[in-house]
């Protein structure tokens, strides 16, 4: 496990956390896409996670020209717009694990929150599947998702997402796109978290607005993803 320099056209300084599998390879690949928050120690044990399960898995840092604080702005505008610089980041992201030689050449994408978008504007990049937690559906999805690879999402009732789930499993199903859609009753956003993550002065109100850890449901929404993932990047 460790920061790896990745070489891309958007980020002039592109870093991410590689995390990999026991044993001998090769491995097929995931990209692991971080929260608002960052390249974060919740987001690595996820890595570290998606590895144990046998993936060699690359955490890139959307932020690391700056920092969150210059970052998260620009970053979200790319998210609405579905291109710029986050997007040729993840591009990198996909080229260096599939070129990595312990790479079986099949990767798939993961996101969480912010991850999430991206993860779902992945799908149509290349990957060979990709898991959306709690994501932002893109805007015209019927148009953004065309042609996507097979999708694995999970989104919680109480989050401000609103209806993205079911906005997702209709688009999905209308444009033919092989995919696992769920809503799980009572739980908020940032669920697959295993602690909660972000400022500290925000967490109280973070827990009034239902974000944070539910291990009932994240125990669920991983047994999902990483069969879905174990079906669609089997070598």
């Amino acid at each position: 496990m460790a920061m790896v320099d990745i070489e891309s056209i958007g980020s002039a300084n592109l870093r991410g956390y590689l995390a990999r599998p026991p044993g001998a390879g090769p491995w097929p690949g995931v990209v692991a896409i971080h929260e608002v928050f960052g390249l974060d120690d919740v987001l690595r044990r996820q890595a570290d996670r998606l590895a144990a399960a046998g993936y060699l898995t690359l955490g890139p840092d959307l932020f690391s020209d700056g920092g969150a604080a210059r970052c998260v702005v620009r970053t979200f505008r790319a998210l609405s717009r579905g291109e710029g610089r986050p997007l040729d980041d993840i591009d990198a992201s996909l080229a260096y694990v599939r070129e990595h030689a312990d790479c079986t050449g099949k990767v798939g994408i993961i996101g969480f929150c912010l991850g999430g978008g991206f993860a779902l504007l992945g799908a149509t990049r290349g990957f060979d599947v990709a898991a959306d937690n709690y994501g932002v559906v893109p805007k015209h999805p019927e148009e953004a998702l065309a042609g996507a690879c097979p999708i694995v999402a999970s989104y919680g009732s109480k989050d401000h997402m609103g209806r993205a789930a079911a906005t997702l499993e209709r688009t999905l199903t209308q444009v033919g796109v092989e995919h696992d859609v769920k809503e799980y009753p009572g739980v908020g956003h940032s669920f697959l978290n295993d602690e909660p993550n972000g400022p500290r002065v925000l967490r109280p109100l973070m827990r009034v607005a239902h974000v944070g850890p539910n291990p009932e449901a994240a125990a669920d929404a991983w047994a999902r993803i990483e069969a879905f993932f174990a079906r669609h990047l089997a070598a």
